[in-house]
């Protein structure tokens, strides 16, 4: 019975010594902890590089060919798509990775359906891109 009342009062001095955040404080934290993420991303990973530049130069071409405020709609979330999946793509492999470090069939499975993602997100901008820009050249 002691112990039951030490871990009540133990446990209610404890929740009033932590202080919590508002929020929007906690909104703040977790755009942050996005943010690392994405630069972890663009830091490390080798597809996502690519991607940037792919990114940079259509957005490049949106300005030459002066696309229409729709058309940038359109690109960028088709950009968006593509970041996205391949982020999760990411994420994917290495919790597959980490999970089973050596070659696996099921896990290889795994990998295979997360790359087949990217194929639909990436054939999709470039079936838009060339909706885009093809009548503009």
């Amino acid at each position: 019975m002691e112990v039951i009342v030490f871990y009540f009062i133990f446990d209610a001095h404890f929740k009033m010594m932590q202080k919590k955040d508002s929020f929007f404080i906690n909104r703040i934290k977790s755009i942050g902890i996005a943010a690392k993420g994405a630069l972890l991303l663009i830091k490390n990973e080798a597809s996502i590089k690519v991607q940037i530049v792919v990114t940079i130069l259509v957005t490049c071409a949106g300005f030459y060919f002066d696309i229409s405020n729709t058309e940038w709609l359109i690109q960028l979330l088709a950009i968006g798509l593509v970041l996205g999946t391949e982020a999760l793509n990411t994420a994917i492999e290495k919790i597959a990775d980490f999970i089973h470090p050596n070659h696996h069939k099921k896990i290889g499975y795994i990998k295979d359906v997360a790359a087949g993602a990217i194929f639909f997100s990436g054939i999709a901008a470039i079936l838009i891109a060339i909706v885009i820009y093809i009548p503009k050249i």
